[in-house]
């Protein structure tokens, strides 16, 4: 059995800067894993780790797929492998597109019986690939997952859905996206970085994973922040009727 863990590269949101007509600055942005992706890559090292199986990560973007750095970055976090599926008109696919590619890639793989995703990509967080990465594989797809086990051909989920606990059952093959507090990522040590420079790690076109058709790519045509706007800020001080009264009544001007 193989375990596949799906990343996403993003600008580090920290490094983002807001210029005065509201468009972003990506220019001082540095690349990254998504924080919601290393959840995912966590979760599938300590499955390969117990099961003795293979851990596969696997991305599609545009360039920075191909950054070195990114690339020693996950693979430091436990996959044996990494694959990539470099497209310029990738770098702004939308789910629908980056599920179709992902799903192609992992149909060239042997022997794949368990896709982790992330709850959510860093920068839009849409939360469908990995829903919409299920129904292409003809998978069984649950989200919100915070515990999985796996044994034989089948995984044992957990998941919080409000104030219930789901436990679940499912024969693999399946895709799984897992939350954030499902796992602490951990943070590679010098010989895993080192290490990580010598696995393979392999760069493909749509072409080579059978898409030829990359129709429904996204143009932006904007990124605005928000409006600025000033707060107002009242201080009423004091314990006494008049305060306590004063303060009631700009409550009801609010509502």
């Amino acid at each position: 059995m193989s375990i596949v863990a799906c990343y996403k590269i993003v600008p580090d949101e920290q490094d983002i800067a807001i210029n005065p007509d509201r468009t972003l600055n990506f220019s001082r942005a540095t690349l990254k894993i998504g924080d919601y992706d290393l959840n995912a890559v966590e979760a599938g090292a300590q499955l390969a780790a117990s099961t003795d199986t293979q851990l596969v990560s696997l991305t599609a973007g545009g360039p920075e797929v191909k950054d070195s750095k990114i690339k020693k970055s996950i693979l430091s976090r436990g996959p044996a492998e990494n694959v990539a599926i470099c497209d310029p008109v990738l770098a702004t696919a939308e789910a629908d597109v980056i599920s179709k590619i992902l799903a192609a890639a992992i149909r060239t793989m042997d022997e794949v019986n368990l896709v982790l995703c992330g709850e959510g990509s860093a920068d839009l967080y849409e939360q469908q690939v990995g829903i919409q990465l299920g129904e292409r594989l003809g998978w069984p797809a649950i989200n919100a997952v915070s515990s999985l086990e796996v044994e034989g051909d089948r995984a044992r989920l957990r998941r919080t859905l409000g104030n219930e606990v789901q436990v679940l059952e499912v024969t693999l093959p399946a895709v799984v996206s897992v939350v954030a507090d499902m796992n602490e990522p951990r943070i590679p040590s010098m010989k895993d970085i080192l290490g990580a420079g010598k696995k393979p790690s392999k760069t493909l076109t749509p072409d080579e994973v059978g898409i030829t058709d990359l129709d429904g790519c996204l143009e932006i045509v904007s990124t605005l922040a928000p409006e600025q706007k000033e707060r107002a800020c009242e201080i009423l001080e004091g314990d006494d009727t008049d305060t306590i009264t004063s303060f009631v009544a700009r409550i009801r001007e609010m509502e």
